[in-house]
């Protein structure tokens, strides 16, 4: 009968395990020398060849040697799992201290910002931004604002006609007019926004779809004075004060007398001027005194109520501010355009 010698088998395993780098290898290590068939369950296997007398301190020496490797194995995988981490670490090393590269800010759309100082504006004179549908039907869009079945603006060559007998708005006064068949309390004082849709022939200065801004104020004792003086006030804030205006005569169907108000164009030098067509004026508002008819439609006395009515076209402001003389080229995706209206420039 022999007896296992575990001082060989203490040696081996000293052995493959000081061989060991990665925490793998030391996993392996313990595979081979503590597992099923290792030389430790060999030597435990075989205590039934020792002798009865001395199987008891062969059985404690196998038991010592085996708590030896464990104990060392736990020590060389934490060791092996370190080294691992600091050359892991080693190899992803960044300088946190340097400047990091930033991602470019956005911006909201030269439209949006144009629409917010005009409410700017307009708050101050009291009016309240309220939206309505861009899908619309014909009675807000025409009947409801003097704008007869005869009217050119209803043929399918002017208008984006939808089933069901609807239509995409053609202006935002049909916001106006959903206002006043729900409001009755004067004063009315309110503005509208969004996008509007005219069947046109694509071009610099034409879009199928564009947006506007309209005001409308009703009330008892409003002047053509007041209709004057609200326009040359919102023109002269979102212009300068120093700009000169003018006003002409204008033919809109909802409103009676109508004006348009133009600005003196600044970039104006007699010659090639692609801002107002060599004429030294820009439109930028159609307004006039609303018209009878709409009050009556409403249930409105016009002996006893008046209002003022404007439009701002706020996609040519955009393109204005810009400093650009394609419209169009305000809803495409150029930077160059964006940051040059946030610079502030008009």
């Amino acid at each position: 009968m022999s007896r296992p010698d575990v001082d060989a088998i203490l040696s081996a395993f000293d052995a493959a395990l000081a061989e060991a780098s990665t925490p793998d290898d030391v996993q392996e290590v313990r595979r081979l020398h503590t597992g099923k068939k290792s030389a430790v369950k060999a030597a435990l296997k075989g205590l039934r060849d020792v002798p009865p007398d001395e199987r008891p301190q062969v059985a404690q020496a196998i038991n010592e040697a085996r708590r030896v490797m464990e104990e060392r194995v736990a020590t060389a995988l934490t060791e092996a799992q370190a080294a691992a981490l600091a050359a892991e670490l080693d190899a992803e090393w960044q300088d946190l201290t340097l400047p990091g590269v930033s991602a470019t800010r956005g911006a909201r759309h030269p439209v949006t910002l144009v629409e917010r100082q005009c409410m700017e504006v307009l708050r101050r004179l009291g009016f309240t931004l309220v939206d309505g549908p861009e899908v619309e039907d014909p009675f807000y869009n025409f009947d409801a604002l003097n704008i007869p079945e005869h009217h050119p603006a209803r043929d399918m060559q002017d208008t984006f006609w939808l089933p069901n007998n609807l239509l995409l708005r053609s202006h935002t006064t049909t916001v106006q007019a959903r206002v006043l068949e729900r409001s009755s309390e004067l004063p009315i004082r309110i503005a509208s926004s969004g996008r509007v849709y005219r069947n046109e022939a694509v071009d610099a200065t034409h879009l199928a779809m564009f947006h506007q801004l309209e005001g409308l104020w009703i009330d008892r004792g409003l002047t053509f004075a007041h209709l004057k003086g609200v326009l040359a006030f919102i023109a002269r804030e979102l212009y300068g004060k120093d700009r000169r205006i003018r006003f002409k005569p204008k033919f809109y169907p909802y409103t009676e007398p109508s004006i348009g108000v133009d600005l003196a164009c600044v970039h104006c030098d007699g010659a090639g001027c692609e801002a107002c067509h060599q004429a030294g004026w820009v439109t930028i508002l159609g307004a006039g005194m609303v018209h009878p008819k709409v009050f009556t439609q409403f249930g409105f006395d016009p002996s006893e109520v008046s209002g003022i009515a404007f439009g701002l076209g706020t996609t040519r402001m955009a393109a204005q501010w810009a400093g650009v003389t394609k419209v169009n080229t305000i809803y495409e995706p150029d930077l160059r355009v964006v940051r040059r209206l946030h610079r502030g420039a008009k």
